[in-house]
C-alpha cells in the first residue's frame, strides 16, 4: 500500500470554549477523491482548512503525503513550522473556495498566472502558456482576458480551479465549491471536477451534492457535531446507511 495522501489521527479543533474537530481519523490514498457530507457547523469545512494549515489544530497529528502539516517532529518533539516554510507547503495544495476569492482587478489569464510566477518563479511565458491550457480545459478558452465581474459565478469559479491547478498541486481541496452558484450553473463546475479525477488527482471535496458524492466518491464521509459518524462507499453509506443520524439526515437531503 502506498503511503497515504492524508492521515488525520485525533485531529482536535477548538475556537475558545467550541470544540469544532472531536478527534477525526481519516486516510485519503492517492488518486482517491473523498466527499465530506453532513449539516452545516459539523465541522467539514474547519477539517479542510486544517489539512493545508490554514488553521491550527489542537491535538492529534495532520500527514499530507508523508508530511506532518505545518509542523516537524524531531525526537519526540513536534516543532511549528516558520510560516514561510508552511507557505511552501501550502503551495502543494490546490485549494477552492465556496467564494471564488479571485483578483478583480485582474484578468482570467492574470489570476491564474500570479501564484506561479511570484510563489514558484515561473517565468511568465511559461506561465501565460499553461495558464491558457488550464484555462481551454475548463470550458474557458475564450475568456482569456475577462474580468471576474465579466464572468458569470460558475465562470469565476472555474477559473479558481484552473488557479489552483496552476500550481501542480499534489492534493486539490475543494470547500462546497458550487453552493453559492446558481442551480443552472452548478453542472459546468462539476464536470470540470469530474474529469479531475478522471485524471487521477487526489481530492477532498466538502459538498451538498449528493449526486456527485454517489457518482465521482471512492469514500463519503458523513461528519455531524465535529467527529465522522459514518464512512465507506457512496452505496454504503448514501444507500444503505449503518447509523440512524446518517439516514435521518439523508432523508431531508435526498
Amino acid at each position: 500500500m502506498s503511503e497515504p495522501m492524508v492521515r488525520a489521527e485525533q485531529v482536535h479543533k477548538s475556537y475558545g470554549r467550541l470544540e469544532v474537530l472531536k478527534g477525526i481519523d481519516l486516510t485519503v490514498q492517492p488518486g482517491e477523491v473523498t466527499c465530506l457530507i453532513g449539516p452545516s457547523g459539523s465541522g467539514k469545512s474547519t477539517f479542510l482548512r486544517c489539512v493545508n494549515h490554514l488553521e491550527k489544530i489542537q491535538a492529534g497529528r495532520l500527514w499530507v503525503d508523508g508530511e506532518l502539516v505545518g509542523y516537524r517532529q524531531q525526537g519526540d518533539k513536534v516543532h511549528e513550522l516558520r510560516e514561510n516554510e508552511v507557505s511552501r507547503k501550502r503551495a502543494e495544495i490546490g485549494m477552492v473556495f465556496q467564494h471564488f476569492n479571485l483578483f478583480g482587478h485582474m484578468t482570467a489569464l492574470q489570476n491564474v498566472i500570479e501564484a506561479p510566477v511570484r510563489v514558484k518563479g515561473v517565468p511568465k511565458a511559461q506561465a501565460v502558456t499553461r495558464a491558457q491550457e488550464l484555462l481551454t480545459r475548463v470550458g474557458l478558452g475564450d475568456k482569456f482576458n475577462n474580468y471576474p465581474s465579466q464572468l458569470s459565478g460558475g465562470q469565476q469559479q472555474r477559473v479558481a480551479i484552473a488557479r489552483a491547478l496552476a500550481m501542480d498541486p499534489k492534493l486539490m481541496l475543494f470547500d462546497e465549491p458550487t453552493s453559492a452558484l446558481d442551480p443552472e450553473l452548478v453542472g459546468d463546475v462539476l464536470a470540470v471536477m469530474r474529469e479531475l479525477a478522471r485524471t487521477g488527482m487526489t481530492m477532498v471535496v466538502v459538498t451538498h451534492e449528493m449526486g456527485f458524492a454517489r457518482e465521482v466518491g471512492d469514500t463519503v464521509v458523513f461528519m455531524d457535531g465535529g467527529v465522522i459518524v459514518e464512512a465507506g462507499r457512496p452505496a454504503e453509506v448514501l444507500g444503505a446507511p449503518r447509523e440512524e443520524r446518517t439516514k435521518a439526515f439523508l432523508d431531508k437531503v435526498l
